[in-house]
């Protein structure tokens, strides 16, 4: 089985060759493997380059970045690893191997193998293939575990036994999600199976790692794809368990009924096609997360889930720690999730601007990835429905608009700062400085006011003997 050479890119052409020019000069065999040659078969472009070399990988790559200009070398003697950039592209070369695990750890310890065994380690079968690069063998592809069969089936299965491939490296329990999520696949039966049972082996794994995976599950096109994969193998309710616990719960209303999973998904999924941001698609993940925790049902109305986005902001505090995310990100996700419900109960001619300008200041900067969270978290079955309440949410940014343009609201606060207050007031740094300074703000949101300097400072000079009496009297009460 052969790449024909109108199949390889042909800026790569030029680089494979001098690299299985160099492999015949000092006669060893090397490779091109894993998701390159998958990419390649599926005409998908790649960029980096992953190369198994049966000998020396190190020494081999020392050679071929003096042979190709390369720059940036790193070397992992220890794993019998190196890469290196040529221009931008990574380069990554490693021994062939065979590894062992000890049941507490996934690091292997490693010795030098051949191709096949090489293979035979890899996560999954469409990464088990191999393309040599010598010149009387160019573009041969070794595929001894039906790789490219699986992708012609749109499958995802493991080389060896998956209880084993799970076993030896659980975090590839995480990657068949991934795989199937990216590449749109399915997961072979007995390898969804094996996942499910060794699914608590994950616990010998950082929480840096399966962070990492579960985010790039959530980068796909359609993110519900892997995560469903994790639901059904339940192996979710090992890493995510706050997000488990949606599955079950039921949200009825006179259009729809399902699950708040399954609504979590749609809106993910709904969202992944307005962003491919991170932060957002997380906050579309965790934004009802709240909802099993205050469930409750009420004759003549239904299943109600009140105060969930004050419950989901709480949660996050616990959730982001403990997936070791970033301030950034337990930030952002709080502001959406508490924040969420917000504009649709702006809906209508009797809101006032005094709520609009509250929401705008709330809201901030994040104000368009609060209305894009919005929309994506229409999901019913009713197109007239959906098509009235984007109206709605269009008539809301329009209104946010008017009153931007006119109060200058967007990272709003009070046009009068603290140093102002205290010399205006006669007050050194404390508590009654803030509380002074956040009247003014108040008065501004509620349209007492303009947001303007003048307007402001001739306020605090109205209000402030009241105030500062106040705290006296309060002070010796």
């Amino acid at each position: 089985m052969n790449a024909n050479r109108h199949e390889i890119p042909s800026e790569d052409i030029a680089l494979l060759e001098a690299v299985g020019n160099l492999a015949d000069e000092i006669e060893v065999e090397v490779y091109a493997v894993g998701g390159y040659v998958r990419d390649l078969i599926l005409e998908k472009p790649t960029r980096d380059i992953d190369f198994v070399v049966i000998g020396e990988g190190p020494s081999f790559a020392r050679q071929a970045k003096q042979r190709l200009g390369g720059h940036g070398l790193v070397v992992y003697d220890r794993f019998g690893t190196s890469s290196f950039l040529v221009d931008r592209q990574k380069l990554e070369f490693v021994s062939a191997r065979k590894e062992s695990y000890q049941s507490d750890s996934r690091k292997p310890d490693v010795e030098a193998g051949d191709l096949e065994t090489d293979l035979s380690r890899r996560d999954f079968t469409v990464n088990a293939m191999a393309m040599n690069l010598g010149r009387l063998r160019f573009g041969e592809i070794t595929d001894p575990y039906r790789g490219r069969s699986d992708l012609t089936r749109r499958l995802i299965r493991t080389p060896l036994e998956p209880e084993q491939t799970f076993s030896d490296d659980p975090l590839r329990i995480m990657r068949a999600a991934r795989f199937a999520g990216q590449l749109e696949f399915k997961v072979e039966a007995d390898t969804l199976t094996a996942m499910e049972e060794k699914r608590e082996r994950l616990a010998i794994v950082s929480q840096e790692r399966i962070t990492d995976e579960f985010m790039k599950i959530l980068s796909h096109q359609k993110p519900s794809v892997g995560l469903r994969i994790l639901q059904r193998t339940r192996v979710l309710e090992i890493i995510f368990p706050e997000l488990a616990a949606q599955v079950g719960v039921d949200q009825r209303d006179a259009y729809h009924h399902k699950d708040v999973f399954e609504h979590t998904m749609k809106v993910l999924d709904n969202l992944a096609m307005m962003s491919d941001r991170p932060l957002l698609r997380f906050s579309a993940l965790v934004h009802d997360i709240g909802k099993p925790r205050v469930k409750r049902f009420l004759e003549g109305t239904g299943w109600t889930f009140h105060g969930h986005e004050l419950v989901g902001v709480r949660m996050l505090n616990r959730i982001c720690q403990r997936m070791k995310l970033s301030k950034e990100y337990l930030s952002y996700s709080k502001k959406l999730t508490q924040l969420h419900m917000r504009p649709i109960q702006l809906i209508g001619e009797e809101v006032t601007d005094s709520a609009i300008r509250r929401l705008l200041f709330q809201a901030g900067d994040e104000i368009e990835d609060l209305m894009m969270l919005c929309r994506a978290d229409i999901t019913s079955g009713n197109p007239r429905r959906v098509a009235r309440h984007l109206q709605n949410f269009d008539a809301v940014a329009a209104r946010m608009r008017e009153v931007e343009e006119k109060d200058r609201m967007r990272a709003f606060q009070s046009p009068v700062r603290g140093d102002e207050i205290m010399e205006l007031c006669g007050l050194k740094p404390g508590p009654l400085v803030g509380r002074l300074k956040k009247m003014i703000e108040e008065a501004i949101l509620d349209g007492l006011i303009p947001n303007d300097h003048d307007e402001a400072r001739a306020y605090l000079l109205d209000v402030k003997d009241e105030v500062l009496s106040r705290d006296r009297e309060d002070a010796h009460g």
